[in-house]
């Protein structure tokens, strides 16, 4: 499983060797391809759930990083993250 509190994370850090210390939050483009994917298949309340979730995290500049703290909707990484848009 690569959810934490409903959003995805790129990998999981302790089970992966990439040579990078410390933890990462959530990858804000794969949680929006989780949203994408849910509509595909029919999850609309899901999807629109993960949507409004994930909208709610948006810079005043309605912008997003490359990662979210899911707890605390905190941006973390690189900020704004062009593919994220």
């Amino acid at each position: 499983e690569l959810t934490e509190e409903g959003l995805v994370l790129r990998y999981r850090v302790q089970e992966t060797d990439d040579g990078l210390s410390g933890e990462e939050g959530t990858f804000t483009i794969c949680s929006f391809w989780l949203v994408s994917a849910l509509v595909e298949i029919g999850g609309i309340h899901r999807a629109r759930h993960l949507c409004e979730r994930l909208l709610s995290f948006a810079s005043p500049l309605h912008l997003y990083a490359e990662e979210i703290e899911p707890s605390t909707g905190r941006h973390l990484g690189n900020f704004p993250q062009a593919f994220t848009h």
